[in-house]
């Protein structure tokens, strides 16, 4: 499962955008449960947002549920998704991700793209408490091997996930939209710590 990724390194382009926070800082280590970067259409322009990795739909009760992952295979079925699906969906920029594999002893790998930023299909809510209302949201992944993985989109995918009329037929196609060739790099162990987010992260094993 793609449970840690990075975003410590945008362009200007991205940092200009209507709801890029201030504060936003360069993190090596997002991890579910952490406020992460996302974008979406609103009024038909790209926005940024900071939301909880880990969706949480008004209806939801116990917020300790929050679901960070949806597979895109059952995705336009599931309850929990299924109108987030249809109407809200969103990308979470990425400079890499990370992957553990082996079978005794798992190692950390880092994945990076062709391009300096990976866009993640995501969905995103909002979640009325009081007179707040907070932001959330949930990963897409899809298989690869025996191993989940982030669903990506190229820019053109890219517009047609976030526009609010792209016909459902053409969603269902990008869900199957097959991971495209990544580089990698095997880590230390640093990584393994959730907590510790610095560049010595990507220490090379």
């Amino acid at each position: 499962m793609s449970g840690r990724y990075g975003l410590f390194r945008w362009s200007q382009s991205l940092a200009t955008l209507p709801g890029f926070p201030a504060g936003q800082a360069p993190h090596w280590n997002l991890a579910p449960g952490n406020q992460v970067l996302f974008l979406r259409h609103v009024g038909g322009e790209l926005h940024a947002a900071s939301g909880r990795w880990g969706l949480t739909p008004a209806w939801l009760n116990d917020l300790s549920k929050a679901p960070s992952h949806a597979r895109a295979e059952t995705l336009s079925e599931q309850p929990m998704f299924r109108e987030a699906f249809r109407q809200r969906r969103c990308l979470l920029p990425a400079n890499g991700f990370y992957e553990w594999r082996g079978e005794l002893r798992k190692r950390p790998f880092w994945l990076t793209g062709e391009e300096p930023l990976l866009h993640f299909a995501a969905l995103w809510e909002a979640y009325p408490a009081g007179d707040q209302l907070y932001l959330s949201v949930a990963m897409v992944t899809q298989a690869a091997a025996h191993l989940r993985r982030p669903l990506l989109l190229d820019e053109a995918q890219q517009q047609a996930w976030l526009a609010a009329d792209t016909p459902l037929a053409e969603l269902n196609s990008l869900l199957l939209t097959p991971t495209p060739p990544l580089r990698e790099r095997v880590l230390a162990n640093l990584v393994n710590d959730p907590k510790f987010d610095a560049p010595e992260c990507l220490t090379p094993a």
